[in-house]
């Protein structure tokens, strides 16, 4: 028998070849989309980074449906805007709600006053009401209440909505009172041993500042003095002259919940929350306490003290961020619908990003979150 020849065997051998290089999951990414002129504008010339990058990953906050609808994006990198961004309708000079970011700054606040020495981190927390002889709640400290594991009952999100606690504080039977629901709870567990998140207990917080600044109960007194000491040791000093705090009917500052600002104001919260409370050189609360802010609670490792942190959570709760993606030392300030305000101090970031999302669909804004600290790395 003739041997073949090897001219034949060669297009054979090579079959499987053209076969592998004609499949479709090796045929190379279609390039990306192009970017709109809006999208590039959004972004310094140079950011630090690869530009187009940055645009890119703002740019999918505003443009994928799933993160509907981001209104404000603001991107600072070492203490400087290096991207900016609104939806129509908004700007520079918009003021944002705040929702819970605002537990941040009554943190801060507290912090600031432990520093004056008018409130005691260890001690019971100076409610009166918890005061009197055998109730069980004077037991409860203001580390306590910071780190959101006072043992008082609470339900932040009721079904249906008009159960929630937070509902009925904020818009119905306690709202011309907040303090006062929210102290006239009872405990359902012991303190300090168990985590739940509660705008209730921001309230309190609130309420503890307003004694310790007006100890004449009345409201127009009580609101004049939290909002001139917010002004005059936070506000001012770290630039944030948009901030507008709001009060309830007994001039309680709503902490948890209600506080207005600017786009770049809120930046400039998470960039002095970045250098640990310094402003220009001046030190205006301890680097200790935002330490303590940005530490572990012990019943929630992804929760400091008035402030949400990159953990893997505790027990079966969600991450609020991105454990699996961002740096370890990224922490935030984080609002109903989707708003956050991130800092990471290794990367000199702090990322703005405020909108109208529900609650339960901010996987894609969170991801989306997540690409624009990947890109600082």
């Amino acid at each position: 028998m003739a041997r073949p020849r090897l001219s034949h065997i060669l297009p054979l051998l090579l079959v499987p070849a053209l076969i592998g290089c004609g499949r479709s999951g090796d045929a190379p990414a279609p390039p990306p989309p192009p970017l709109s002129d809006a999208a590039m504008k959004a972004v310094v010339e140079d950011p630090g980074t690869n530009r187009e990058g940055l645009a890119r990953a703002v740019d999918a906050l505003f443009t994928d449906p799933a993160a509907t609808e981001t209104r404000a994006v603001i991107v600072m990198r070492g203490g400087r805007i290096v991207a900016e961004r609104y939806a129509p309708g908004y700007h520079e000079n918009t003021r944002f709600v705040s929702w819970s970011m605002a537990k941040s700054i009554t943190g801060v606040m507290i912090g600031m006053l432990v520093s004056d020495g008018r409130l005691r981190l260890n001690e019971s927390a100076p409610v009166p009401a918890w005061q009197r002889p055998g109730d069980p709640r004077g037991e409860i400290t203001l580390r306590q209440l910071l780190q959101m594991r006072s043992g008082l009952k609470h339900v932040e999100a009721g079904d249906p909505v008009y159960q929630s606690d937070e509902v009925r504080m904020l818009f119905l039977d306690g709202r011309d009172d907040m303090a006062r629901y929210a102290e006239d709870q009872p405990l359902d567990s012991e303190p300090g041993k168990t985590f739940r998140y509660s705008t209730a207990t921001s309230v309190i917080l609130s309420d503890l500042a307003a004694r310790a600044l007006a100890p004449v109960p009345d409201a127009d007194h009580r609101r004049r003095a939290v909002a001139e000491y917010l002004r005059t040791r936070l506000f001012e000093p770290a630039g944030m002259r948009s901030m507008l705090p709001e009060f309830d009917a007994a001039g309680t500052l709503i902490g948890g919940s209600l506080i207005h600002g600017t786009a770049r104001d809120w930046a400039r919260f998470g960039e002095f929350l970045r250098n640990k409370g310094s402003v220009r050189g001046a030190q205006i609360i301890p680097r200790q306490w935002i330490d303590f802010m940005t530490t572990p609670s012990p019943r929630q490792a992804q929760y400091g003290a008035q402030i949400w942190l990159n953990r893997t959570p505790s027990g079966k709760d969600r991450p609020a961020l991105f454990p699996d993606r961002g740096p370890k030392d990224l922490f935030a300030c984080i609002g109903h619908l989707g708003q956050y305000v991130l800092v990471s101090p290794s990367r000199k970031l702090v990322v703005v990003r405020l909108g109208k999302t529900p609650d339960d669909k901010l996987g894609a804004v969170t991801g989306h979150l997540a690409d624009i600290v990947d890109t600082f790395r």
